[in-house]
């Protein structure tokens, strides 16, 4: 006898699906927030180093903004989370 596949079992997968997307990017995010701080930490005073903690935090911003537009991470959330790591990286550059 032939199973047939019910709505239900297709709702299950679409869900699965959409938890495994959001759960990626939400990862994606709190590893560019890492990178971000981490790179904000070094004492790396050169151009170089300045450059690349600056394209982190643009990198960072990009993918709160991208996550918060999809409805993965909440509107506030995000903008709560970009000001303060410009916070952190107005202080850091004032420290230089």
């Amino acid at each position: 006898m032939a199973k047939k596949k019910s709505s239900a079992q297709k709702r299950h997968r679409q869900s699965e699906e959409r938890r495994m997307r959001n759960k990626a990017a939400k990862s994606a995010v709190r590893t560019s927030v890492k990178k971000f701080v981490t790179l904000a930490q070094k004492k790396d005073s050169s151009e170089a180093g300045a450059s690349a903690t600056q394209a982190a935090l643009r990198d960072m911003i990009k993918k709160l903004d991208t996550a918060s537009r999809k409805g993965i991470i909440k509107k506030n959330t995000a903008a709560r989370k970009k000001s303060r790591m410009q916070r952190f990286y107005n202080s850091m550059q004032a420290a230089q």
